[in-house]
């Protein structure tokens, strides 16, 4: 509980702030603003968010740490029990991600992190944690993102239903709602950065002239 109260107090000004000029302007590359999501789009989110290389590998750590302090103790801390945490995250993952995408569609909800590439850090830093909250909608401006919300707490506590007896409880579906915010924040983070780190480290390709950077004002 403890940690759902961290998440709303994070969570309260940073809607607030997403409706201010002062997070509002971010200077970015015009590569990463896109324009409104198409139903293929959708399902490419869907798809790469759940089985990504940053959802397997992150389900990686997930189930290695619920093994290693064996959590929920009815799975064991042998590789079986570590193949049963994992692909229990991958189902609550596909079902939320599927939840999200799906309710977003009703109102124009765009599931998709929107980079701030060539910002302050300080301003990628509050980009990463605005977006954890916030989506943008049909017209382009940033709201609350109610799809993920739902899907978020709804796949939690449905998930009860399939979960092992000591998760399978309103507190413990609380506590996965907390993780599952910190979860996409995580996510964030490596969209933010991660395109910066392999271009840096791993591309080979001759030096590309500078994109021209514009300031987008998302609201």
């Amino acid at each position: 509980m403890n940690l759902l109260r961290i998440l709303l107090f994070v969570a309260a000004p940073v809607l607030v702030l997403g409706q201010s000029s002062s997070l509002g302007s971010l200077a970015v590359s015009s590569s990463d603003t896109p324009g409104p999501i198409t139903a293929k789009e959708r399902v490419r989110w869907v798809m790469e968010s759940t089985v990504g290389p940053a959802s397997l590998a992150g389900g990686l750590f997930s189930a290695g740490w619920g093994t290693l302090f064996n959590v929920p103790r009815e799975y064991g801390t042998h590789w079986d029990g570590y193949g049963k945490r994992y692909g229990m995250r991958l189902t609550g993952i596909a079902t939320s991600n599927v939840m999200e995408a799906g309710l977003g569609a009703m109102w124009g909800e765009d599931p998709r992190y929107i980079r701030a590439a060539g910002a302050p850090f300080g301003t990628r830093v509050g980009q990463i944690l605005k977006m954890t909250f916030l989506a943008q909608n049909s017209d382009g401006k940033l709201k609350p993102a109610y799809a993920r919300y739902i899907a978020i707490s709804g796949n939690n506590f449905l998930s009860n239903t399939w979960r092992a007896d000591s998760e399978a409880t309103n507190s413990r579906a609380t506590i996965r709602i907390g993780l599952g915010f910190l979860g996409r924040m995580g996510g964030n983070t490596f969209e933010e950065f991660w395109p910066d780190v392999r271009q840096r480290f791993f591309s080979r390709s001759k030096p590309q002239t500078p994109s021209v950077q514009r300031t987008v004002d998302p609201n």
